[in-house]
């Protein structure tokens, strides 16, 4: 996500991390090359001068260029600013107690209908019931698409077979969904290639008949400076309360996000980061600036984790890992939880310096691999799962023909449990800072090979190596390293 921009960004920071001393003239030299990677990005032009004109405001100032550390000050200052071109948001929908009409409206190919039904996953995640309304009459297959999107989520669907008038749809299914006890009505409008009177007309007419709590803009963030021109029409004729921008897990640049708050005054509420109906997120400025900059965003991966954690089993789980207990089942159900479709790649982004394994990972069968591992483990013996240290090559090839996968699959597997069982164990009974340390440790791993087959952690083995012995096992490693660049440089 933004990685030209990330990139283009950091370069500038470490021109000034070179200078021995920093005066005007570099810092305005740097300034200009954050200035270059944004307009490059698309931003707005405007917006980028505006930006600039309040950061240089600030980085120029004596505080800045007599500071300990004025490259962390000025990273500080583009931080804050960034954060405050998107912000301030409140994502929360303020429900009421009676029916509640979200109008999702946007051009076509947007996402528009897979944005309804992410909206209602999203909404059933927090307990609240939603309505789905089939109201794009423009294209008959929008309407079959929220139909599927419905039963996909166990939520009904409204649609009236043949039907011309859109505003009448609308109220029609305003009684139905009424009457079924709905908390939400979610309306898929229409949508065009392009912004026209008729359109914009029809909108209007929804609008005023069913006078919905909260219009929203469902908007194609690789769409660059049109997405925020066609935000601007759009809030002209309606008065958005807020944008839900798609396909930022895509080759994005950032322009539109970046642009659009400031030159519409609508605020981005929601992202979409993946297909699946559960890659849509609240949008948090300070969180998305982190991944801009490459500090990561811990508080949105807690988010993600929350999600995908089964509250009962974790809290079993917790008993088991403090009395030092970590089985293979119980890497079964972590498997389960973690390798769910999109979870890992968001949850690799959102973790600083792991764009290149979150785009490595983006192209992996995430389903496919989960049925693998958790076949192979289904193929073990109740003992081989609670005592992994049993399984010798004998049983590996007992295990791997069972499972119906490769030798090397089930070798990769125990590696992959050795490496997460102490981690597991030395996270129980950790508050957040613990937690959040052990996390770190396996993404250290993970960064040091970019392969997958990550090192296991080193433990305590009684015994302190002698400094010869840790001459040694460097010159060790630093041959092991040199000979794994010569192999990538010769692939």
């Amino acid at each position: 996500m933004f990685e030209s921009l990330q990139n283009r960004l950091q370069s500038a920071f470490k021109t000034l991390a070179g200078k021995a001393k920093l005066t005007e003239g570099n810092m305005r030299d740097a300034l200009k090359l954050v200035e270059t990677a944004l307009l490059e990005a698309d931003v707005s032009y405007d917006v980028v001068r505006d930006f600039i004109d309040k950061v240089s405001e600030k980085a120029l100032g004596e505080k800045v260029l007599l500071a300990l550390n004025p490259t962390q000050q000025v990273v500080a200052i583009v931080q804050d600013e960034l954060t405050n071109l998107l912000g301030p948001v409140d994502p929360s929908l303020h429900l009421k107690k009676d029916l509640n009409i979200f109008m999702l409206c946007g051009l076509q190919g947007s996402g528009k209908t897979t944005t309804c039904g992410k909206l209602a996953k999203m909404l059933q995640d927090n307990n609240i019931k939603p309505y789905l309304a089939a109201a794009d009459l423009q294209r008959p297959a929008a309407i079959e698409q929220l139909h599927v999107i419905g039963r996909q989520l166990g939520v009904p669907v409204y649609s009236e077979l043949g039907a011309t008038d859109p505003v009448k749809v609308c109220q029609d299914a305003v009684r139905k969904a009424k009457e079924e006890g709905a908390q939400v009505l979610i309306l898929d409008t229409a949508g065009r290639l392009a912004i026209d009177a008729e359109l914009m007309a029809q909108l209007q007419q929804i609008e005023k008949r069913v006078q919905p709590h909260q219009v929203m803009f469902v908007v194609d963030a690789m769409t660059g400076q049109d997405a925020v021109n066609s935000a601007k029409a759009f809030n002209e004729a309606l008065e958005l309360n807020g944008v839900i921008m798609t396909k930022l897990d895509g080759d994005t640049r950032g322009g539109a996000l970046l642009s659009v708050k400031h030159v519409t005054g609508v605020p981005i509420k929601f992202i979409g980061v993946g297909e699946h109906l559960d890659a849509l997120q609240p949008f948090r400025p300070e969180g998305m600036v982190g991944r801009i900059l490459g500090m990561g965003d811990m508080l949105g991966l807690i988010d993600e984790v929350r999600k995908a954690v089964d509250v009962n089993q974790q809290a079993e789980l917790e008993k088991k890992l403090a009395a030092g207990d970590f089985t293979l089942d119980d890497f079964k159900v972590q498997l389960k939880q973690v390798l769910q479709p999109g979870l890992m790649t968001r949850m690799m982004s959102m973790l600083p310096g792991m764009g290149d394994l979150s785009k490595m990972l983006a192209n992996t069968d995430a389903e496919g691999e989960m049925g693998r591992k958790v076949a192979i483990i289904d193929s073990m013996t109740a003992k081989e799962k609670k005592t992994p240290k049993i399984i010798d090559q004998s049983r590996r090839n007992r295990i791997a023909r069972g499972a119906g996968v490769q030798v090397q699959d089930v070798n990769q597997l125990v590696k992959e449990y050795d490496l997460m069982a102490p981690i597991m164990k030395s996270m129980a009974g950790k508050g957040m800072g613990g937690r959040m340390q052990a996390i770190q440790d396996l993404q250290k791993n993970l960064m040091s090979d970019p392969s997958g087959k990550m090192a296991k952690p080193k433990g305590d083995t009684g015994k302190r190596l002698s400094p010869k012995e840790r001459m040694e096992l460097k010159k060790k490693r630093e041959k092991e390293l040199r000979k794994k660049k010569r192999e990538q440089r010769g692939q």
